[in-house]
């Protein structure tokens, strides 16, 4: 299948975009927010994006396999640099039960942040917030499994998949 999202030449690539220490900032906030809720959050970040940011957003919630989570309550939090976007999107269990905007505030906040430059405490304060509205509808449960890496994942070309 032909990519329509990937890394360019001449753009910095995805994966040098956060330090290591930001990254690790991102995978605590997802560890954390995965402590208030059963709910499986994920952040992938691609160099550039052409097509519509909601369209990639879902090839690559499929492509990850977050679609096989037990109660369907997987989150991602997709990023386009280059063309400034992103994307939450949510697996079926959620979207069948969380009112229309659900993710309104955690995307205003984000976009907030993000204008301000501050890239990664825009990702930790929005998976945060993510956290804190799954539990209600997916509360964290002591013998909850972590079905899916809390790792940042990058451009698939780039990675080589």
């Amino acid at each position: 299948m032909l990519r329509r999202c990937s890394s360019e030449d001449n753009e910095m690539k995805a994966s040098k975009f956060f330090t290591e220490e930001q990254q690790d900032t991102i995978v605590r906030a997802i560890g954390e927010a995965e402590h208030a809720t059963s709910g499986e959050i994920r952040v992938h970040v691609e160099t550039s994006c052409k097509a519509d940011v909601l369209d990639e957003a879902a090839w690559l919630f499929r492509k990850l396999g977050m679609h096989k989570t037990a109660d369907r309550n997987g989150v991602l939090i997709y990023l386009a640099l280059s063309e400034r976007k992103f994307a939450i999107i949510g697996d079926r269990g959620i979207n069948s039960v969380v009112p229309p905007g659900f993710w309104d505030n955690i995307r205003d906040h984000m976009k907030m942040r993000f204008a301000e430059n501050l890239f990664t405490e825009g990702l930790a304060e929005g998976i945060l917030m993510a956290g804190e509205q799954l539990k209600e509808h997916f509360p964290y449960t002591k013998d909850d499994i972590n079905e899916l890496t809390d790792t940042i994942s990058f451009d698939i070309n780039e990675q080589g998949r």
